[in-house]
Formats: C-alpha cells, sequence, structure tokens
C-alpha cells in the first residue's frame, strides 16, 4: 500500500481529559466525527496509524492492560460500525524529560509504522491536535494537519478547524492516480 493516515489519540479519536487522563471505559469516548473521517481515509486507500503518547501509564496512574482495554473496546467498536478498526497501534508511556525516541515529538513511533508497513513518508499524514504531533510528523517526513483552534504551530503545513477539514485537505492533495489503484 505505501501509505498511511498517523492518528493522535487524545482529541483526535476521543475527546481530550485536560489536565488530565483517560483511564477507564466510561472516559473514552469518541468524537462524534471520527468514524466517518476514518471511513475516508480508508475510502481513499490509506491505512490507518493511532500513535499516541501515553504518560499516565509511565506515572503509574494507568496500566499498560487498561490502556490495551481501551484500544480493544475502540476496535470492536470500529468493527461493529465500519466493518474495520484501525490498522495499528503504536503507544509511547514514556515520561515527559525522559528523551525517549518514541515519545513525541519525536518521530519513534511513526518510523517505526513506516519500517513495518513498508510506508513512503512523502505519501503519509499525521492528523493532530498539537505541536509535538506536528513536530513528530514533520520530523518523520511525513505531511501533517492540525486539527483544532490553536495559535499557528510551525511545520503544520495544514490546519484546520475539525476532521471533516482535515479529511478534505487529504483527499485534495492525494494523488488520483493513487486512490484509483486501491480501489
Amino acid at each position: 500500500m505505501g501509505r498511511a493516515v498517523f492518528l493522535d489519540r487524545d482529541g483526535i479519536v476521543n475527546w481530550r481529559i485536560v489536565g488530565d487522563y483517560v483511564r477507564c471505559a466510561e472516559e473514552f469516548v469518541l468524537l462524534p466525527d471520527f468514524v466517518d473521517f476514518l471511513r475516508g481515509i480508508k475510502a481513499l486507500g490509506f491505512l490507518s496509524i493511532l500513535v499516541t503518547n501515553q504518560q499516565g501509564i509511565g506515572k503509574g496512574l494507568v496500566s499498560p492492560d487498561a490502556v490495551a482495554a481501551l484500544h480493544e473496546q475502540l476496535q470492536q467498536h470500529l468493527q461493529r460500525t465500519l466493518g474495520s478498526g484501525v490498522d495499528d497501534i503504536f503507544v509511547c508511556p514514556d515520561l515527559e524529560g525522559s528523551n525517549s525516541p518514541y515519545r513525541k515529538p519525536e518521530p519513534g513511533m511513526l518510523l517505526e509504522a513506516i519500517r513495518k508497513w513498508h510506508l513512503h513518508p512523502a505519501q503519509c499524514w499525521m492528523v493532530g491536535d498539537s505541536a509535538s504531533d506536528i513536530l513528530a510528523g514533520y520530523r518523520a517526513g511525513v505531511r501533517t494537519v492540525l486539527v483544532g483552534a490553536h495559535p499557528p504551530v510551525p511545520y503544520a503545513e495544514f490546519h484546520v478547524r475539525n476532521l471533516w477539514e482535515a479529511l478534505e485537505v487529504i483527499a485534495q492533495h492525494t494523488a488520483p492516480e493513487l486512490s484509483r489503484s486501491t480501489s
């Protein structure tokens, strides 16, 4: 396939709990337009890969098993709704300041996914709602879309209000011959 859309989790897939962490199923609430956004990127022939910092694990506030259970719940919901879930999930439990090459804004999770899935970075996108998401995408050599009402962020190739606009940007900047070849 050669191309993917990398997705931040909190703030893109589900509601972000400002100043805290999603710790249980009741707190993991999908954003209203995420399912349709995912349907759209799959229709364009992109893999969907979740790349998420989860330092709540590193702080001992949530267990790796609890985060894995949230992701399994997400996958089951998407399977029921769309017939498939996201194609892969990468989680970085490392603490801010740990100098981890995997913790965004470092590109480690994206680079690992690029290797694993044999992706072409120039044909990939990072969709996130923070400067660290965008910088990770830039450092990995992928195109970047910042979603939400934020001040300008360096390296954000596109800045949109919501996932609908993000999908439009990706669709407009996807070569027609690539999307036809995946049909």
